[in-house]
């Protein structure tokens, strides 16, 4: 089964940056689209951006422009980053990696904290 574990979440100033990475492993990921997604507290868990194995990219309107997903492919695993930029109190949230089709989705990694303040 496969497994998410991500990183890199931290405490940012309003216009910082984060790096945030996953490790994805137990499954070959080849041909899967892989995606991050958030969940702000009292909010429902959203889709940010995805990735194909190709590296064609899709993004959520609200991070657009300021976000960047990106992958580094390997067999039987794979590195899934988000580069946050022009961070906004409005991005704070719990930051996951999973597969970018929700119905491939089995369960979820602990997730990264990313707190956006001054």
């Amino acid at each position: 089964q496969a497994q998410f574990v991500e990183s890199g979440g931290g405490l940012v100033q309003p216009g910082g940056s984060l790096r945030l990475f996953c490790a994805a492993s137990g499954s070959s990921f080849v041909g899967r689209i892989l995606g991050w997604y958030r969940q702000a507290p009292g909010k429902q868990r959203e889709m940010l951006a995805t990735i194909t194995t190709g590296g064609s990219t899709n993004y959520v309107d609200s991070v657009k422009g300021r976000f960047t997903i990106s992958r580094d492919n390997a067999e039987n695993s794979v590195s899934v980053y988000l580069q946050m930029n022009t961070l906004k109190p409005e991005d704070t949230a719990v930051y996951y990696c999973n597969y970018g089709v929700t119905w491939r989705i089995r369960s979820w990694g602990q997730g990264t904290q990313v707190t956006v303040s001054s």
